[in-house]
Order: C-alpha cells, then sequence, then structure tokens
C-alpha cells in the first residue's frame, strides 16, 4: 500500500504552511528605521495619559529602560512623592507605648500552670480593688483616720504600716513616762489603723 492510496487521501493535512517570509499585518514599531510589528504598549508620558506607543519586543525593552515618568519634575516633589507613595498616600500616626503600672510577675512557674494563672488574676484583682479605693471618695472615718495618721489619701499599704508603728513607738508609756496627753494620742492612731485596714487600704 502507498502514499497515493485512497484510504490515505483523507488524513492528509488540508492547512498550508504560514510563510515566514510574509510582513505579519497589523501596526508597525514605531522606533525610528524598524518595520517589524508593533505589538506593544507603552505609554508616552505624563502629559499623555490615556495614549500609547507601539513597539517590537526588542525596543519595547529599550524604550521601557528609558522611560521617567518624573522627568520633568524637580527632587523635592519626586522625594515627596515616593513618601507617600510607600504608605499608599495614606496619613500614618505612631503607636503609644504604654508602661507597666505594676512590676511583672516573677518567672519560677511555669507560664501556662494553674498557678501561675491564679497569681496573674489575683495580681489583677489586687491592681483592679486598689484603683476602685483610690477613686471613691473617702469616708469622713477614713478621711480623719488618715488625717490622724498625718498621712494622704493615696498612701500605699506600706506607708500606712509604717506610719502606724512609727506612732506605735512615738506615743507608747513606756517612751514617756505614762503622759496622759500621749496616751490619748496613741489610742487615736491605733483607732484610725483599725478603720484603714477594716476598710481595705492596707
Amino acid at each position: 500500500m502507498n502514499s497515493d492510496s485512497k484510504i490515505f487521501v483523507g488524513l492528509r493535512p488540508l492547512r498550508k504552511k504560514p510563510d515566514s517570509n510574509r510582513e505579519p499585518d497589523g501596526p508597525k514599531c514605531q522606533w525610528d528605521g524598524c518595520q517589524k510589528g508593533g505589538i506593544h504598549r507603552a505609554p508616552v508620558g505624563r502629559d499623555g495619559e490615556g495614549l500609547y506607543l507601539l513597539f517590537c519586543a526588542e525596543h519595547m525593552k529599550d524604550y521601557g529602560r528609558g522611560y521617567n515618568f518624573a522627568s520633568n519634575l524637580s527632587d523635592p516633589v519626586v522625594a515627596r512623592y515616593q513618601r507617600e507613595a510607600a504608605s499608599g498616600a495614606r496619613p500614618t500616626w505612631g503607636s503609644r507605648i504604654r508602661q507597666p503600672a505594676e512590676a511583672a510577675l516573677p518567672f519560677t512557674v511555669r507560664s501556662g500552670s494553674a498557678k501561675a494563672m491564679n497569681a496573674r488574676r489575683n495580681a489583677a484583682e489586687r491592681q483592679a480593688a486598689r484603683a476602685d479605693l483610690q477613686r471613691r471618695k473617702l469616708k469622713v472615718l477614713e478621711a480623719k483616720a488618715f488625717e490622724t495618721l498625718g498621712l494622704l489619701p493615696e498612701a500605699s499599704p506600706e506607708q500606712i504600716r509604717s506610719r502606724y508603728k512609727q506612732e506605735l513607738k512615738m506615743h507608747h508609756p513606756d517612751a514617756n513616762s505614762g503622759d496622759r496627753n500621749s496616751e490619748d494620742e496613741l489610742r487615736a492612731a491605733i483607732d484610725a489603723y483599725k478603720i484603714l485596714k477594716l476598710n481595705g487600704f492596707c
């Protein structure tokens, strides 16, 4: 059986091969002296928005290397545009760093253990309670107790205990040979400390 047989007639390719010497259809490259097809678009420039030049692949690379959109802009204007473009031309604000009000808990226990979680929760509750005490208005007896001990309402529990011990040493009967005035001041200091302790100040 040869290739001229009637069986192989339908299997022969019917398409003609494209002519390699034929000139391509469509626009030509707009580079001076180039006769190739211009299928790649390149922007004209700042004053020609929406207008394009057509180049072949080779001349498109050359044009892209030398293209400068901001050729007639001054350096400060270009620098400002680059700064704004880095953040998407949107205003930016810095973030405020808040210092911790209390010292961090010691890291003697694993962070995921129940003991550490309870310690953190108790510390947070103590801090919230102390802030509430400082925020709320003092009652008459509480204000008088602070005045008796000679302290400000913002005094810490350590300062209250320290002042109470000083008052005890100063007005104790052994320290001033049983003076009655000193005894009254001692009783007033003890009462003031009891009031502050009962109300959670120390």
